[in-house]
């Protein structure tokens, strides 16, 4: 039998050793970089989520120069009735440019931080976006309907999901057979992009998350300064 003083002085080589192998499903968790969560899908360390602290970014007055949000719309082709959802909606940067030019359709507003869902809301009667629709979602689902949604849009969020297999998995029952995702992210190729590592994604290994719950990307528009447009549809069987 081990005696208690000798397996108290083997428990800091033990315990990092036993974290490191740790398993959960689709998910294994070892310690990395300092700006991941030690959790790991499909060989890619997961990014600590950005807080209601940092809505200052989402909204610097220099971000359509970088990211070209103007162009991203164009991209969507948004229809007058569009039903969309913005998957991690934050300030609603993106939510309300689409509910201008969706008039007789609805945004679905969805993010899980209180913070963000309360200025939101108060953007919404501000704006007197009625074709707005603010929901709370948890960290597996975003809690919509199945087959309601022509389009998703998720932007710079993917990356920080602390649960991807199960919230795409949400938001493909949500998506419409003939939907489309759009996937915004930084691009993980170019190291020229003035981001953190874990906060930016391949093409290559967005194709192969995508693929693992039934999407296809159907074209890679390249027209954002930093970021890439993935567009992915559901897998025809």
């Amino acid at each position: 039998m081990i005696k208690i003083h000798k397996l108290l002085g083997i428990l800091p080589i033990l315990i990092p050793f036993v974290f490191a192998c740790a398993q959960d499903g689709p998910y294994s968790y070892k310690k990395d970089d300092p700006n991941g969560i030690g959790k790991w899908y499909m060989g890619r360390e997961i990014a600590h989520v950005m807080g209601f602290q940092g809505m200052y970014w989402l909204e610097r007055p220099e971000r359509e120069r970088e990211e070209k949000a103007t162009k991203l719309l164009e991209n969507m082709q948004l229809s007058e009735t569009d039903v969309i959802a913005d998957i991690g909606a934050g300030s609603g940067y993106h939510v309300f440019k689409m509910a201008e030019k969706t008039p007789e359709g609805i945004i679905y507003a969805v993010d899980i931080q209180e913070e963000m869902l309360e200025v939101l809301k108060l953007r919404k009667r501000e704006l007197k976006a009625r074709n707005v629709q603010i929901v709370k979602g948890s960290e597996k689902n975003v809690n919509l309907p199945e087959n309601i949604l022509d389009k998703v849009l998720i932007v710079d969020v993917y990356h920080e999901m602390g649960y991807p297999m199960e919230m795409m998995q949400s938001i493909y029952k949500a998506m419409k057979k003939e939907g489309k995702l759009f996937l915004i992210e930084y691009r993980g190729e170019d190291p020229s992009v003035p981001i953190k590592r874990l906060h930016k994604m391949t093409e290559e290994q967005a194709v192969k998350e995508m693929a693992s719950v039934g999407f296809v990307l159907k074209e890679n528009i390249a027209n954002l300064p930093w970021q890439h447009c993935m567009v992915f549809v559901k897998e025809i069987h």
